[in-house]
């Protein structure tokens, strides 16, 4: 197709995920993205960008890595596709195998889905079923954080915080209730930069909704080990063995959901062994494949699977596609990949380094906070730098997405210029990039925000 009828199929036929189309009918385009190589990808003008959110917090090993082609091809040629609906296949038996090795504790039951958003929702599938199975059919309420994300499936979204994109689809899924974040930048005056204090206090309001709700209708926490949505909040010290504590101490199920933060994004293979933390359930998906072939799975403990194992009871829940043989087959040579060019130790010998660059913004006027872990920062952009004041919902339309996404785009950095809370750009790039890389995404960045202070 030429450019044109690329634009003309795009306005008249395919719609877009999470996407306005409207300038789409006054004259406007949206950017076609046509191929990648390492950590860069072109668009349908020949234009070439540093990917500096990963796809989607997703392409892990970089575009182009012919292995992971080659193990899609043979794969297909042996078995294009066979379900798990009451069978296996080859693939889906060593990659569960080669999960649970990675996964700390007793987590050593994989249940394959075909996304994040599924995961999440098979995880209170599980917890709400589990709980009946053993006596507790009352606990069935679940905790999440103000501000995150946990997918779009109709259980996900009740355990998602962000109301504009709850509100289209109420009513959800009843008995979801949040607790505060782990976002010091925002955090009172009265921890006085204590960020262990402010750990303290966030985790007791998980069990202060539990004791207020009862712990006998309470059946799961689900918590990111670095929340993504609001600007890459990382847990303070001390923050996630208090919240096992209040989940042991209440019979309560400590979910990891690592849709983004396994697979090397924060360091190791599951990020709850980087804050040495060990949960009931993972939830995961996004870097599992770097994004080559769609999958996510659900990792569960050996004691919450005890029920549907040699209890005999059936989990009445899957996916046609959860565990595709090819998807399960280009895992296993993502993973190999990730070894053989030691990613996850790319990332923790990089971290700091990345840290560095990206703080150099701070001299702005425009730039409040830099914060994140691993391979996944958020750039906090206030109004006011002395008082943190943020912007009004006038200027994070003008200046955050009128201005500051399409100029970094038009400049050569894909990423994301988010305001689902306060406003941030968040950076995730692919582990293969490193510090030169980092110092060109600080340039763009410095240069596009330099520009943007001075519309305000």
């Amino acid at each position: 197709m030429s450019n044109i009828d690329l634009q003309a199929g795009l306005r008249d036929h395919l719609w877009m995920h999470m996407a306005s189309h409207d300038h789409l009918f006054t004259g406007g385009r949206t950017p076609v993205i046509t191929h990648g190589e390492g950590h860069h990808v072109w668009d349908d003008k020949g234009h070439k960008l540093i990917d500096g959110l990963a796809g989607l917090f997703t392409v892990q090993v970089g575009y182009g890595r012919e292995e992971l082609a080659q193990a899609a091809y043979d794969q297909t040629k042996k078995l294009g596709f066979f379900p798990l609906w009451s069978y296996a296949h080859e693939p889906a038996i060593e990659l569960a195998t080669r999960l649970a090795a990675y996964a700390p504790g007793d987590l050593n039951r994989v249940f394959f889905t075909s996304g994040g958003g599924d995961s999440v929702e098979s995880a209170l599938k599980l917890a709400k079923n589990y709980f009946r199975l053993t006596g507790k059919p009352g606990k069935h309420k679940i905790i999440s954080r103000a501000t995150a994300y946990h997918g779009t499936p109709h259980g996900a979204l009740s355990v998602t915080s962000l109301p504009d994109l709850r509100n289209q689809f109420a009513p959800l899924v009843p008995g979801a209730h949040k607790v505060p974040n782990t976002n010091f930048y925002r955090a009172d005056d009265r921890f006085s930069g204590d960020e262990k204090a402010f750990g303290r206090w966030a985790a007791d309001r998980i069990e202060e909704v539990i004791e207020f709700e009862g712990a006998d209708s309470v059946a799961a926490v689900f918590l990111e080990p670095v929340q993504n949505s609001g600007g890459c909040f990382p847990p303070p010290p001390g923050y996630f063995e208090r919240v096992r504590e209040i989940c042991d101490e209440h019979d309560v199920l400590l979910v990891s959901d690592e849709t983004i933060c396994a697979f090397g994004r924060i360091g190791s293979m599951f990020a709850c062994n980087d804050f040495d933390y060990v949960p009931d359930i993972i939830t995961t998906a996004k870097g599992i494949t770097s994004g080559y072939a769609p999958l996510g799975a659900m990792i569960a403990s050996d004691r919450l699977f005890e029920p549907f194992g040699k209890g005999g009871e059936t989990f009445y829940h899957g996916y046609t596609f959860g565990g595709h043989p090819v998807s399960c087959a280009v895992a296993l040579a993502n993973l190999d990949v990730m070894e053989k060019d030691g990613l996850n130790d790319r990332v923790a010998t990089n971290s700091l380094a990345f840290r560095n660059t990206l703080e150099k913004l701070t001299d702005l006027p425009i730039v409040g906070d830099v914060r994140g872990e691993g391979y996944f920062f958020g750039i906090e952009l206030v109004k006011d730098k002395a008082t943190k004041e943020t912007f009004t919902e006038e200027e994070c339309e003008r200046v955050l997405n009128g201005f500051v996404s399409p100029a970094l785009y038009e400049r050569g950095l894909y990423c994301r210029a988010d305001d689902r809370g306060e406003p941030v750009i968040q950076l995730a790039p692919p582990l293969t990039c490193g510090p030169e890389d980092f110092a060109e995404m600080e340039q763009i960045i410095r240069s596009v925000l330099v520009d943007a202070a001075e519309k305000l």
